[in-house]
């Protein structure tokens, strides 16, 4: 199988800090995923003035700030970005980020990002899918919040706008912050792949990493997985986040799984191939039988090893003329 395409979501967990996303930038490259994404937006373009927060960034930011006043602190302007990227190269991994509106969309086809991750809420965004679909790049679409059918309507943007059907990846997510087990339903991930015959992933938002081991052995194409330097640290998505340890062991999980999961052809494997002989078993006498004498039950037996006749032939062994003699425990 291919490998499966990790992104380390550092997404608004620099805080504003830019050596806080180069530290992230750090962590990501030394867990061994392939990607590292940020957050591409302009505050005045992505939410109204008077926007609510959600539920979970009341608990984790300022009670008494707007969502517009929280989000402004975390825009990364064109430098930055192209000061991460060339960080990220220096690193070896794949500089990623999502964009939340049309001059954030046109920023990184500037930059000549070859990814475009779409995020959940932009799902619905007629004007957003068709603009990135022109583009003709690599989409990752996520999910969260969707049914099918709005699924099928953002496809059918992004294809009609010019994006290659083969060139879209679908990303299962829970947009809740962080999703309850009971509600990951990652069965849903499989029913994408069916409904549209295309490769799938998983946007986790779950505390730990089980679930993103247990969607790479469902099927997964690719996994994104929000990550922090410290979980305590001030800010809307800290406290979903996986920790650096926790990053690593995500992707050392993912990594065996991979290798577990194989090609799919039942046959012994070349590591217990030389254990057949010892744990299998071969048609022996129970005691001595001379040559001339009638082989039957009552004077055959079946033992280890298995370098004989096999247990399988006993009926065709049975009744037969021994043409030797036979020593007791000897191979038929």
């Amino acid at each position: 199988m291919t490998k499966v395409f990790i992104i380390a979501e550092a997404g608004v967990n620099h805080n504003g800090c830019i050596q806080t996303a180069k530290k992230l930038i750090d962590v990501a490259a030394e867990s061994g995923v392939d990607a590292v994404k940020f957050q591409t937006f302009k505050a005045e373009n992505l939410v109204s003035k008077n926007a609510q927060k959600a539920e979970y960034q009341k608990q984790t930011t300022e009670a008494n700030e707007s969502q517009f006043e929280m989000i402004k602190k975390l825009e990364l302007d064109v430098d930055t970005h192209k000061e991460l990227m060339d960080y990220c190269a220096s690193k070896k991994i794949l500089f990623l980020s999502t964009p939340f509106d049309h001059d954030s969309i046109d920023l990184l086809d500037a930059l000549k990002l070859d990814i475009f991750k779409i995020p959940s809420g932009e799902i619905t965004n007629f004007p957003y899918l068709r603009h990135i679909g022109s583009l003709n790049k690599q989409v990752i679409l996520s999910t969260g919040m969707a049914d099918l059918g709005e699924i099928e309507d953002a496809l059918d943007i992004l294809i009609a706008a010019g994006t290659a059907k083969d060139k879209i990846t679908i990303l299962h997510a829970n947009t809740e912050y962080p999703t309850p087990m009971e509600d990951v339903n990652l069965k849903a991930m499989q029913t994408i792949a069916t409904a549209f015959s295309m490769d799938v992933g998983y946007s986790d938002h779950t505390l730990g990493i089980e679930v993103d081991i247990a969607a790479v052995a469902m099927g997964a194409k690719v996994i994104e997985k929000h990550f922090t330097l410290d979980r305590m640290m001030e800010g809307p998505d800290h406290k979903a986040s996986l920790e650096p340890g926790e990053l690593k062991a995500m992707v050392q999980g993912i990594r065996n799984i991979e290798k577990a999961l194989g090609n799919g052809i039942k046959k012994p494997s070349n590591s217990e191939s030389k254990n057949i002989a010892i744990a299998r078993k071969s048609i022996v006498a129970i005691k001595s039988i001379k040559q001339g004498e009638v082989i039957n039950e009552t004077n055959l037996a079946i033992k280890r090893p298995g370098t004989g006749i096999s247990p399988m032939r006993w009926d065709e062994i049975v009744g037969s003329i021994a043409q030797k003699d036979y020593r007791e425990d000897e191979l038929i």
